[in-house]
């Protein structure tokens, strides 16, 4: 049986720090570390979370208790050396991955010629390096990601023969493996389409005939992802319902529940309280770290139906806006040029692009005229 291949506490933090940075894709890190993107997820999270306790004051026998965690962890580093010892006296009945994965390009090592000897690998093997995706699959991805925000009900085999038509030679079954790594998925009625976290509570659906009538009455969140070069971002976008104006955002590339938080807090904070907030079933959404938030702040939760993606559309709408109007004019390469792209076109949003539906003002505008109101009125009365 394979043994599991293990990483040095170091190794782990370097990797966790440069996805706390948020500018380059988990893809991308994984693939430049030779690690699954599971773990780059799961570093990442425990580092967030550890954190706090960097910070923390040491009490009465602080050293004390310092030095006998240190011991504790030479005494780890030392079991953790003779289990790795007997690891490589085994190392041929390894699978050829995990064989590679254990040559080092070190000067305390043997030589990478007689490293790959003793572990039966070839030598072009380990200088071989995982290359980006090719510029004409980006294109096949970006045009399916469009026609996908026209018909979103096409499946694999309809979005295949709509290719086909524009003369882009594609299978199916590459339609399909793209749209899957992409999270596209025909939309359409069935049983259970969204399933949350188990054991996350769910909220009915309270927009039901509701007529929205002024700002902070309403505002609802949703996450969206974001193609870049070398992979994908996560984005999302708090948004009040009546001014159509977007109060927050963050960008990540994990989807936790963390980024999430920080955009609802930020919301919270960046006006009056709403009244009612919706979301679909998301994991994210449905967590005891979001909802909980809510209910302290007194705010009523509501959530979308199973496969009722129209509970949500004006959140949806934005996200077809920013595609056409931002994403899809720039090329965009990783973290930093996606959160400058994003930040430029929703303070453009939000400040200078007229909206329809508020007779031809910004949403700002509308948020502010309303807000201007509501204070008079008080002041009257």
């Amino acid at each position: 049986m394979a043994k599991r291949r293990r990483f040095t506490a170091k190794f782990k933090a370097r990797v966790a720090l440069e996805a706390l940075r948020e500018e380059r894709t988990v893809q991308r890190i994984a693939a430049r570390h030779a690690v699954h993107p599971n773990q780059v997820s799961q570093w990442k999270r425990k580092a967030r979370e550890g954190l706090e306790e960097v910070f923390e004051r040491r009490g009465p026998g602080g050293a004390r208790r310092k030095a006998e965690a240190e011991t504790q962890a030479l005494h780890a580093k030392i079991g953790q050396l003779v289990v790795e010892r007997d690891f490589l006296k085994n190392a041929r009945s390894l699978s050829r991955r995990q064989r590679l994965a254990l040559v080092r390009a070190e000067p305390s090592a043997p030589s990478l010629r007689r490293q790959c000897q003793l572990l039966a690998v070839g030598r072009s093997s380990w200088y071989y390096r995982p290359q980006p995706v090719d510029a004409a699959t980006l294109a096949l991805q970006r045009r399916i990601d469009e026609l996908y925000l026209q018909y979103p009900f096409y499946g694999s085999r309809q979005m295949s023969r709509h290719l086909r038509r524009e003369g882009i030679v594609v299978g199916r079954h590459r339609v399909r493996r793209l749209m899957r790594r992409m999270g596209l998925e025909a939309i359409y009625r069935k049983p259970r389409t969204s399933e949350p976290q188990p054991g996350h509570r769910i909220y009915p659906y309270l927009l039901g005939g509701l007529a929205i009538q002024h700002p902070y009455q309403v505002e609802c969140a949703d996450i969206t992802y974001i193609p870049t070069a070398h992979g994908f971002l996560y984005l999302v976008a708090v948004m009040d319902w009546h001014s159509r104006s977007v109060l927050s955002w963050r960008l990540s590339n994990t989807m936790d529940v963390a980024f999430c938080a920080e955009a609802l807090e930020e919301a919270l904070r960046s006006g009056p309280r709403p009244e009612i907030f919706n979301t679909d079933q998301g994991s994210q959404f449905t967590s005891e770290a979001f909802t909980g938030r809510l209910e302290a702040a007194g705010v009523r939760v509501s959530m979308d139906g199973r496969g009722r993606c129209m509970d949500n559309i004006f959140s949806e709408r934005l996200w077809r806006s920013l595609q056409y109007e931002a994403v899809y004019l720039h090329a965009l390469r990783d973290g930093l040029a996606a959160r400058r792209v994003i930040g430029e076109w929703i303070a453009f949003y939000n400040e200078v692009r007229p909206h329809s539906a508020l007779d031809g003002r910004t949403p700002q505008e509308a948020l502010q005229a309303t807000d201007t109101a509501a204070a008079r009125r008080a002041r009257d009365s």
